[in-house]
């Protein structure tokens, strides 16, 4: 029965579904009527708010592109290839598959959100070895891994709470900073870290299609895959002259390689050592670049896979800065603070924890970046909950502040399931060879989406700070 149902959702999501392109313009339109109609913006500013924000993101699209081919070339080495094939040797069915990529993908996000794309990676390599794998939910189970992320070391709106001097602090709204303690380390947290690394892994493992013509990675694989007849270690050498040359010398130069590795390694223990466990998305990408330096072992076997893994990034780089106009309307019409202020003209104390919950959900869909998120709404927020909580005692208001703003990074997760954004950075390694698109994808979430929905509301209600 939940199979069908789920088999129902995929079916109206690749009827409905536009390509991700298609569904940010439509995005877009809709984020421009709201701020119209709703903050009475001219049609004037809403083009020029789209323009300002057009640009906001390209930082953060070069990092997910390094992040990208950084964590795919690493796969690409012949080390993890040996490792994949001895783990795949120990798993009997695709079930234990997709039991495997939630968990340990949830184990990896909670380190760092970008972690993902090792998900991806080790997803794809168990596709290839083992039979009966449906592909296009894999791709489901390693896109439902990342909700975890925001209880882990990387979440970003505590972490930027508990930041001395943040914006927050600055504007007078809070006059300390919010120790982690009170949100990361909160019983609140746990109890959802809890219950995602327990109940997400089962229920993606029993909702698993059954379907007599399974769409394995085998089947959707193109000519145009990114599978090739030659190893790495093989293009390097056909490209070597066929005489001796200082130039293939340097090319496949181990000690050069080495050399500038191992400077790479001297910086991480520097950094690790000096700033504790900061896992930050530039310093993410440098272990993976260090890492792969290491394992490719010399320049030109390390530019043939950085060129394999770089074949299908067009997604990131061109969409990402209209996600970023779409933020852009939010922030510079007033659009974002204007629901951040109704939701504080109909909650209460008792139900603050659902309409913060809603606003991280709903503002998702136009800012699909939890900082850049609680930089619209949060101040707003957290006002209301101190006007709301006024005649409460220090702690409980602080408690009741914990409790808002986690609201808001758990709702801004979860609708990543209906939202195409990160999905963007996964798919340059899943869908590399392939036809698949977002809503061959999205409607695998559906169920999921409405279960944790149910489950996440129920703990942010009720259990305990």
């Amino acid at each position: 029965m939940i199979q069908k149902l789920g088999k129902k959702f995929t079916d109206i999501f690749q009827r409905f579904m536009p390509d991700a392109f298609v569904f940010a313009l439509l995005l877009t339109l809709i984020t421009a009527a709201l701020s119209m109609t709703w903050v009475d913006a001219s049609p004037l500013m809403v083009i020029r708010s789209w323009y300002d924000g057009f640009w906001l993101l390209l930082e953060f699209g070069m990092q997910m592109v390094l992040l990208v081919v950084t964590g795919y070339s690493i796969a690409l080495s012949p080390q993890v290839n040996r490792g994949i094939d001895s783990l795949a040797k120990r798993i009997r069915s695709p079930r234990h598959v997709y039991y495997l990529v939630v968990f340990l993908g949830s184990l990896f996000t909670l380190v760092s959100w970008g972690w993902m794309v090792i998900t991806a990676v080790l997803g794809r390599e168990l596709a290839l070895r083992i039979k009966g794998i449906h592909y296009p939910y894999l791709i489901a189970c390693i896109y439902f891994s990342n909700l975890i992320w925001v209880c882990g070391l990387s979440s970003s709106i505590p972490l930027l709470l508990n930041t001395p001097g943040n914006f927050i602090i600055e504007a007078g709204i809070l006059e300390t900073t919010l120790p982690t303690a009170n949100t990361l380390g909160s019983g609140l947290n746990l109890a959802m870290l809890a219950l995602i690394v327990v109940a997400g892994p089962l229920m993606m493992h029993y909702l698993a299609p059954k379907t007599e013509e399974v769409p394995t990675l085998e089947k959707l694989l193109g000519p145009e895959s990114d599978k090739v007849s030659t190893t790495i270690h093989e293009e390097a050498r056909l490209l070597k002259l066929p005489f001796r040359a200082f130039s293939d010398l340097l090319n496949n130069s181990r000690l050069l390689q080495y050399v500038i590795a191992i400077s790479g390694l001297v910086y991480l223990v520097h950094h690790f050592m000096t700033r504790g466990l900061d896992l930050n998305l530039n310093i993410m990408i440098f272990i993976f670049l260090i890492l792969g330096l290491f394992l490719h072992g010399t320049p030109m076997r390390y530019v043939i896979a950085m060129k394999r893994a770089s074949g299908n990034i067009s997604g990131i780089v061109f969409q990402f800065p209209f996600y970023a106009g779409i933020m852009g309307i939010m922030i510079y019409t007033g659009l974002g603070e204007e629901l951040a202020m109704w939701m504080a003209s109909v909650a209460s104390v008792d139900t603050v924890p659902f309409f913060a919950f809603l606003s991280g959900a709903l503002v998702n869909f136009a800012i699909p970046s939890a900082g850049g998120e609680f930089a619209v709404i949060g101040p707003s927020i957290i006002k209301a909950v101190q006007e709301i909580g006024v005649a409460l005692p220090p702690e409980e208001l602080n408690a009741l502040i914990s409790r808002a703003v986690m609201s808001v990074a758990y709702g801004e997760s979860l609708t990543n399931f209906l939202q195409p954004f990160f999905l963007l950075v996964i798919i340059p390694v899943l869908g590399a060879g392939t036809k698949i698109q977002a809503r061959d994808i999205m409607g695998y979430l559906v169920i999921p989406f409405l279960v944790f929905l149910i489950m996440q509301l129920a703990v942010v209600m009720y259990w305990p700070i």
